[in-house]
């Protein structure tokens, strides 16, 4: 790929990045949340309870990010944490009754900001775009394995 073709292509993907952080954190702070807690969230209410090593690899965090955020979303009481019964040195994190509902706030923010970010495309590439991004994903995690 020639430089110019990269160079565009590097430029959109970092000002959506940004830009897509930069308004869901706009879209949170009303529920007293920073950008990463809603996926943590959002993860424990599709799988239930996991352990936060779970956690922090089904959210692509370091394992310290995952502690801090729990912390304080068990601070705010949106989640408990209690030792795992297998392993003492494993905690257990599950959303409490506030967190479901703080939960199903964020779904609808989240839909929202999905509707805006994809607004004037036309169905078909909406269509594509969660598999066309998570490929992509993929090369880049890869590459940085290496």
């Amino acid at each position: 790929m020639d430089f110019e073709r990269a160079d565009a292509l590097n430029q959109a993907i970092r000002l959506l990045s940004l830009r897509h952080r930069a308004r869901a954190s706009a879209l949170l702070a009303p529920l007293g949340l920073h950008p990463g807690q809603e996926a943590l969230l959002l993860e424990l209410d599709r799988t239930g309870p996991r352990i936060q090593a779970q956690l922090s690899e089904a959210l692509g965090c370091e394992p310290p990010s995952v502690t801090l955020m729990a912390r304080k979303l068990e601070a705010s009481g949106h989640i408990r944490r209690t030792p795992a019964a297998s392993d003492k040195r494993a905690t257990v994190v599950e959303l409490t009754d506030s967190g479901r509902a703080l939960t199903e706030k964020v779904k609808q923010l989240w839909s929202g900001l999905a509707e805006e970010t994809v607004d004037g495309l036309d169905a078909a590439t909406v269509a594509m775009l969660p598999g066309v991004l998570a490929a992509m994903t993929t090369n880049v995690d890869a590459r940085r394995r290496t």
